[in-house]
């Protein structure tokens, strides 16, 4: 096992590296950046003491260099002008043209909020698209079934951003609330307490609901189909002749090896709720990390951008040895053998 995950770190810091070339060379295909094209109004407005730090930036950071330094600067693999190395690799996230802030400062709580809403999301995807998928397959073709797979169906055709704005404009005219946000707007800026942390569970539910609830649908559907596929198997078909109670025939395996898709899209999962909640995150002004970059690659401020793109990396390539070692854990068909399974 050590070996194992000696060697799949060693293959996570590759594809980060190559990752981060790719996302490096795409941020930088539009011609001009933020600097270039600030300096270029700035002259145009006579704004001599501007135009001086806007220059002074794109010398710090290596813009007037070629890209190939600049990605290397940028990943902490070249030194900057004092000789220092100082990139990704060794913390520094960069500099916000836009905010004049740096990364760290202008994502802040955003990262860890980010996390927070996708775990919640994971979690209420799990804890209800299983019982229901599982009701479905025992029961297939009963009124539950079709009820499920209605349900199912509707939220798969209902965009979450549209889903968002009813609920933004129900809860306000009805119970005249609003809902937008992940906590109360008199905590804003506010050091983190027991009552911001209450009020950030509390405004929790609405993102939950609306982000999960395409995943929910899908989930059903797709466990629905697993579970039939395995019940309808001839090892269950003997379990049942030789007497296996119910429950027991279905858990101790169909239901098992139901779930080894869902397992291993979990690499998947995690940055597609990143990318896929941006319009509802924009809908109820949640401060997660969405709406930042997608400011950031409009306004080309490169390093912003760049830092969240990694970001996302890192939770495909972290979402994906998880989904590895749970599948070794959860199907004993599955060793983690000289080639990494």
């Amino acid at each position: 096992m050590i070996r194992y995950l000696a060697r799949r770190l060693l293959t996570m810091a590759v594809t980060l590296l190559i990752i981060s070339a790719l996302v490096f060379v795409i941020i930088k295909l539009p011609p001009g950046d933020f600097l270039t094209n600030q300096i270029a109004e700035l002259r145009s407005q006579g704004e001599a003491a501007s135009i001086a730090k806007a220059q002074f930036l794109m010398q710090q950071y290596g813009l007037d260099r070629p890209v190939w330094e600049q990605y290397l600067r940028w990943i902490g693999l070249w030194p900057n002008p004092e000789g220092a190395f100082n990139g990704l690799i060794q913390g520094n996230w960069g500099w916000s043209f836009e905010y004049d802030r740096p990364v760290r400062e202008v994502v802040g709580d955003a990262l860890w909020l980010t996390l927070v809403v996708n775990l919640a999301v994971v979690i209420f995807v799990h804890l209800v698209s299983i019982p229901i998928a599982i009701y479905s397959a025992t029961r297939q073709y009963s009124i539950g079934d079709y009820v499920a797979t209605f349900i199912g169906y509707i939220g798969l055709a209902t965009p979450s951003f549209l889903l968002a704005l009813v609920m933004l404009f129900y809860a306000n005219r009805w119970f005249e609330v609003s809902i937008g946000g992940l906590y109360d707007s008199a905590y804003s800026g506010l050091p983190w307490t027991w009552e911001k942390i209450r009020s950030l569970l509390a405004h929790l539910v609405v993102p939950t609901l609306v982000i999960g609830l395409g995943g929910t649908a899908a989930m059903i559907r797709r466990m629905r189909a697993n579970l039939l596929d395995e019940l309808g198997k001839q090892y269950v078909v003997t379990a049942r002749a030789k007497g296996l109670p119910p429950t027991r025939a279905l858990l101790k395996y169909p239901f098992r090896m139901s779930l080894n898709p869902f397992i291993a899209d979990i690499g998947n999962l995690l940055p597609h709720l990143v990318s896929g909640s941006v319009l509802v995150s924009l809908v109820l002004s949640l401060p997660t990390v969405g709406p930042i970059l997608l400011a950031a690659l409009k306004s080309q401020d490169q390093f912003l951008a760049g830092f969240i793109l990694m970001f996302v990396a890192m939770l495909t390539v972290i979402g994906m040895l998880i989904s590895d070692l749970l599948l070794a854990w959860l199907d004993p068909r599955i060793r983690l053998g000289g080639d990494g399974r």
